[in-house]
């Protein structure tokens, strides 16, 4: 779809910005989005840039009864020198394609929708927040459309971009949250959905989610459907554990998301020469590591939340609270590199920000 023109019908109202330093995460969303249509016999087609608005699918549409969708999550930031910036948006696109292979899905041509995603940046800049740790957040998806009731993947889908100007994710910001140690229910297991961005890993979480949430903790840290052993990632983020010097993540199995802020703390540790470790890791293997005092800090990573410290977690009647419950020297550098990067404030050696111009 690269050879298409976007056509861009300007909304002729605008709505009211909410304060930029008051803003809640994926409340808001801004004048414009893309939309992109799908059938067998055209391909993708008619690529547009319209006003914020409501989807009109017919009841039989097959998103609502068979869940075939996926989506992706990145941000766009704003620097000093009022431009705007995004953060390995190609990263997010590749794995957009990776999961619409795991759902029967057609793939997207990469190019094309990052090239989308900067003509909606352009249209909605104003949106983009001005105050420190505010983003823009920026949401791709893909659903299905064919209005046919039978299990088998739709003939038809669209795409579509929306944007939502953001503030911190978790109320807690950079100080640390309490996770529970998920042990009744399983998020995903290898050959399943879990290392495809889909809505059907997040709706089995949630009830689990919401037991967590009434006992007082932030998120679920889910362990591995076979053994109910092996660390994989919270529900919004993956996860890493320093241990003596040494910070471990859970290898890559077929069950976890592949996460692009992940990547980039892997590489930002290797280049600091911190030892880093991707390996199986159990919470026996946690639990021993606070019972030695080895257990030095742990955070979660993702787009939404950068960093997200971890003070506690609570795993068979037992609370393991990690660093005295406070921020890590390592998990404080680590966000404010990031960051720093992201929002140009910090060189980025790495090559990972792409001005939207």
């Amino acid at each position: 779809m690269t050879d298409y023109q976007i056509e861009i019908n300007l909304s002729t109202t605008r709505k009211q910005k909410p304060a930029f330093d008051q803003l809640q995460f994926g409340r808001n969303f801004t004048d414009h989005m893309f939309i992109a249509d799908y059938t067998e016999e055209k391909g993708w087609h008619d690529p547009r840039i319209v006003p914020y608005q409501p989807i009109t699918l017919e009841p039989s549409a097959m998103i609502f009864h068979y869940g075939q969708t996926v989506f992706e999550g990145l941000k766009a930031y704003l620097t000093k020198d009022e431009q705007v910036l995004l953060f390995r948006p190609e990263k997010n696109m590749e794995r957009l394609n990776r999961s619409t292979a795991r759902l029967c899905m057609p793939q997207m041509d990469e190019e094309f929708a990052l090239n989308a995603l900067k003509k909606l940046l352009i249209v909605d800049r104003e949106w983009v927040p001005t105050v420190e740790g505010t983003s823009l957040y920026i949401r791709p998806f893909m659903i299905s459309t064919e209005p046919y009731l039978g299990v088998a993947p739709s003939h038809s889908y669209q795409f579509i971009i929306i944007l939502s100007p953001v503030g911190a994710y978790y109320k807690e910001g950079i100080n640390p949250v309490k996770i529970a140690v998920e042990q009744e229910f399983v998020r995903a297991v290898a050959g399943g959905t879990g290392n495809a961005k889909t809505a059907g890993n997040y709706a089995g979480s949630l009830k689990a989610q919401e037991e967590a949430s009434l006992a007082g903790y932030s998120q679920v840290l889910w362990l591995d459907g076979k053994e109910k052993k092996y660390i994989e990632e919270v529900g919004s983020m993956n996860v890493f554990f320093k241990i003596n010097g040494e910070v471990v993540t859970p290898i890559l199995n077929g069950s976890i998301l592949e996460g692009v802020t992940r990547d980039s703390i892997i590489q930002l540790l290797k280049h600091w020469n911190i030892p880093i470790v991707e390996r199986q890791i159990s919470m026996e293997e946690i639990q021993q590591a606070h019972k030695d005092g080895l257990l030095e800090e742990a955070f979660g990573t993702g787009t939404a939340a950068v960093i997200s410290p971890i003070g506690e977690f609570f795993w068979q009647n037992e609370k393991l609270i990690v660093n005295n419950g406070e921020t890590g020297e390592l998990s404080k550098k680590l966000y404010d590199t990031l960051t720093g990067i992201q929002n140009g404030t910090i060189a980025d050696p790495f090559g990972w920000t792409m001005k939207v111009e």
